[in-house]
């Protein structure tokens, strides 16, 4: 496989460079994961070390690289807003909760775009660290104004959700590019009826850009406050592509905003960074299984579920 990330070869080779500095790439089998740990009590441990930790692929134990432990990362950040018909009701939701995450999270070193998809893709908002020009720009769009640009190639969708298109096109056109700490803010209730891509291949997608999903979803319930089949799809998809992508699946009916964004925020900024060369060299397509295992008892530690070997 291709390194997502050469930056962490050349640190092997010449140290982590300052940011003068230009990083040396190199065209190596090495395979990056980010993983973040936790106590029994859901408190994020920052006093790892790489004997900590056991690392394998395809159940085979795999000789660990390079380690690090990142703090107060500079974040680079896709907010993917769905505004098809399934989320009419959460509009207002929608742009309170993104206010609470842009003015309490976003600082003068991170940067976001924003992305609203229906059946077309539209960049409300390009890379910036000012949480009122997202904010501005998602008001003018909610409002009716279609004039922001689309990411991807232009599509004649016939129905009303690219789920999958919009997190594909998010990472293949925007966050694969970059350096740092990348991360998808996903706000939809998991459905899809127009996209071109599936969904494992945007989990792929994500794997290998080493880009993690937080998926916040807001589900209309039914009569009596029931979940029907549609609704449970919907769940189990945002469930499968925060686990596989290392990140976490919120529910906003039930969660405060103030404290899931927190949270997030605290494990984008507070995490681990791992490579290693895999023991199996075949660049055969084939999806290797990655599992973390702590040694010390009680640590939950959360990562990528694997990559594909291309």
């Amino acid at each position: 496989m291709r390194s997502s990330c050469a930056l962490a070869a050349s640190l092997l080779l010449v140290g982590y460079p300052s940011p003068a500095q230009k990083p040396i790439h190199v065209d190596v089998n090495l395979v990056n994961v980010t993983f973040t740990a936790r106590d029994g009590a859901g408190r994020l441990i920052g006093d790892l070390s790489r004997d900590d930790v056991e690392l394998y692929e395809d159940a085979l134990p795999q000789k660990i690289e390079f380690f690090r432990k990142s703090t107060d990362l500079a974040l680079t950040l896709a907010l993917i807003v769905d505004v098809s018909g399934s989320q009419e009701h959460f509009e207002k939701q929608h742009e309170q909760d993104l206010a609470v995450f842009l003015r309490e999270v976003l600082r003068p070193q991170d940067r976001a775009f924003m992305v609203c998809f229906g059946n077309h893709l539209r960049l409300v908002s390009d890379y910036t660290n000012s949480a009122e020009e997202i904010l501005t720009n998602y008001k003018e769009f909610d409002k009716g104004k279609k004039h922001f640009s689309e990411i991807g190639p232009r599509e004649d969708r016939e129905l009303g959700t690219a789920f999958y298109d919009a997190i594909y096109y998010s990472v293949t056109e925007k966050l694969a590019e970059t350096e740092g700490r990348r991360a998808i803010l996903l706000f939809s209730d998991g459905e899809d009826n127009s996209s071109s891509h599936d969904m494992m291949t945007t989990i792929e997608t994500a794997q290998a850009a080493n880009v993690v999903v937080y998926a916040i979803r807001y589900t209309e319930l039914g009569k009596h406050s029931t979940l029907n089949a549609r609704n449970r799809y919907g769940m189990s998809v945002m469930d499968r592509l925060a686990k596989e992508t290392g990140g976490k699946h919120v529910d906003a009916r039930t969660t405060d905003p103030h404290q899931y964004f927190r949270q997030i925020a605290e494990e984008l900024r507070s995490s681990y960074e791992i490579a290693y060369y895999p023991s199996n060299k075949a660049k055969d397509g084939t999806f290797r299984k990655i599992v973390l295992k702590s040694k010390p008892e009680g640590v939950k530690i959360r990562a990528k579920t694997g990559y594909f070997a291309d």
